[in-house]
Formats: structure tokens, C-alpha cells, sequence
């Protein structure tokens, strides 16, 4: 449903609420864009429609991973142990 709508109404998330909801290596999932606000301290794997580059980069040096939602799909079939962050 939230995918649907317009980019104007996606949802935007930052990395320091990714650092506060999850633990070292969770998987996540953003239903919007990935922001670059705040500090992210462990290493997640984060799949999003979109990310910031102050985004990626803040999740890459604390050596996370950014992939696309059909990615995450493709390495997690079943959605086992994926949290939704929105």
C-alpha cells in the first residue's frame, strides 16, 4: 500500500532510527528512503526503495549492506527474522 503512493508520500526513514530498532546483522526492510541523519554503530543489512548517498555511505562504513527490496527477496525467500521499519 505505501509503495503505491506518490514519491512526495513514501515513507522516509534515517539511519539513526535503523541503529535504535535493530541489532548487529538484522535485516530491514524500508518501504521508502533511506536518510542519512544520525549515526548507525553496527553493521545491518538494509533493503529500501531508495537511499541517500550520505545514507549508503554511513551504512557501508560500518560494513552493512544496501540492497534493493527484490534483492533481500531474492536472499531471503521466506522473510524469515526481517523487521519493518517505517
Amino acid at each position: 500500500m505505501h509503495l503505491s503512493k506518490p514519491k512526495r508520500g513514501r515513507i522516509a526513514v534515517n539511519v539513526s532510527q535503523i541503529n535504535r530498532y535493530t541489532k548487529e546483522n538484522e535485516d530491514v526492510v524500508v518501504p521508502g528512503k533511506v536518510l542519512g541523519a544520525g549515526t548507525i554503530e553496527h553493521p545491518v543489512k538494509v533493503a529500501a526503495l531508495d537511499f541517500s548517498e550520505q545514507a549508503r555511505s554511513k551504512i557501508l562504513g560500518v560494513k552493512g549492506k544496501c540492497l534493493s527490496i527484490t534483492d533481500l527477496i531474492k536472499l531471503n525467500p521466506k522473510g524469515a527474522s526481517v523487521k519493518i521499519i517505517r
